[in-house]
């Protein structure tokens, strides 16, 4: 079709072809003319009201009802969801039309930047899914989480994640399939069929982390301890580790205290041993703060070495500021965060599981 010239009038295009209508012959000027019959007129039938008009006796709707649904994506769709709540067919089915799986999982979090899936930036989570969509196919996934969300830098002994999928597999060779793919560095331990609604993060009663202090130097275990120079005092550290027991407002000891929802934490227990050249410490609660535990062990570690006593710990959990050093800076736990080398998530306890057993090095250094 030629393009249309402006200004020209615009021809609508002919309408399809049907029989032509019978033609009358014109009447004579000898023959009479006959009487026309009044064209009967049917009645038009009411207009539907609007879609933003009430009818008449109607109340009208509010806002939020009066616009459209738009239609649901297709399953296949790029812009389909694979890692939220609801995940493919949103709306239309729920976690009961899914396959459930419990994978508990053990990495070095050395070359990662924490659990959790970034766009930008190598993380546990994204390797995980990088091998499921390898193996099954980017539609099969419909949602991973994770029951804690690792920092930078931070291991685990035993996170415990949740997958949904659109069709069930068979546990056994879908670890071993994905395990032949992800990094020597993230082991996926067993991998089981959970219930249907299982949540990894959600169910979960407690976590329990261990953090590894080290006074000596180490050619083989570097990247799980913190090696310390100085000389400790463990003792007065146990002291002051055992006041992080029970309800506390946590203000002090976490990033960006105004963006969390509660800064206050129920810490379950804590302990402190030491083992050879190791100081281990375990803390466990029902949830943590951001950096919380490594401002802790960082607090505590200035207890060892006498830069800062048990009662100024006493004040910054009830939230008052230290004064500052001799030469002018603040003295604040955020400056003495424990870096992530140390630090694992040990456990995570869901109902009817058995408790912590007994503290023991990760790595024993002899």
């Amino acid at each position: 079709m030629a393009p249309e010239t402006p200004g020209a009038p615009t021809t609508e295009p002919a309408a399809a072809t049907e029989p032509a209508a019978p033609t009358r012959p014109a009447p004579s000027a000898s023959s009479p003319a006959r009487p026309s019959a009044p064209r009967e007129r049917r009645p038009k039938p009411p207009r539907a009201a609007a879609p933003h008009e009430p009818r008449a006796g109607q109340a009208p709707r509010p806002s939020s009802e009066r616009h459209s649904r738009p239609p649901a994506r297709p399953s296949g769709s790029p812009h389909a969801k694979t890692g939220g709540g609801h995940g493919f067919g949103a709306g239309r089915k729920t976690a009961g039309d899914w396959a459930s799986y419990r994978l508990d999982l053990e990495y070095d979090g050395t070359r990662y930047s924490g659990w959790q899936e970034q766009q930008n930036a190598r993380t546990v989570a994204g390797e995980l899914r990088q091998a499921l969509v390898t193996t099954l196919g980017a539609s099969a996934v419909v949602e991973l989480g994770g029951a804690g969300r690792t920092d930078a830098g931070v291991h685990a002994l035993g996170q415990i994640a949740h997958l949904r999928l659109r069709e069930k597999a068979d546990p056994l060779t879908l670890q071993h399939a994905l395990n032949d793919l992800l990094p020597s560095d993230i082991n996926i331990v067993r991998l089981a069929v959970a219930a249907n609604r299982f949540h990894a993060r959600h169910d979960a009663d407690m976590r329990s982390y261990v953090y590894q202090i080290s006074s000596r130097r180490t050619a083989f275990a570097k990247r799980f301890v913190w090696w310390l120079r100085d000389e400790l005092d463990p003792a007065a550290m146990r002291a002051v580790w055992s006041t992080f027991a029970g309800r506390h407002d946590f203000a002090a000891f976490t990033e960006q205290p105004e963006g969390q929802e509660s800064t206050v934490v129920v810490v379950n227990g804590v302990e402190l041993v030491t083992h050879g050249d190791m100081v281990l410490l375990r803390i466990a609660a029902s949830h943590f703060l951001w950096k919380m535990v490594r401002r802790l062990v960082g607090t505590v570690v200035r207890v060892g070495t006498g830069e800062i006593t048990a009662d100024d710990v006493a004040s910054l959990l009830a939230g008052s500021a230290l004064p500052r050093d001799r030469k002018g800076q603040p003295r604040t736990p955020a400056a003495w965060t424990a870096p992530p080398s140390g630090l694992f998530l040990e456990r995570v306890v869901y109902r009817g599981e058995p408790g912590l057993g007994q503290l023991r090095p990760v790595f024993d250094l002899r």
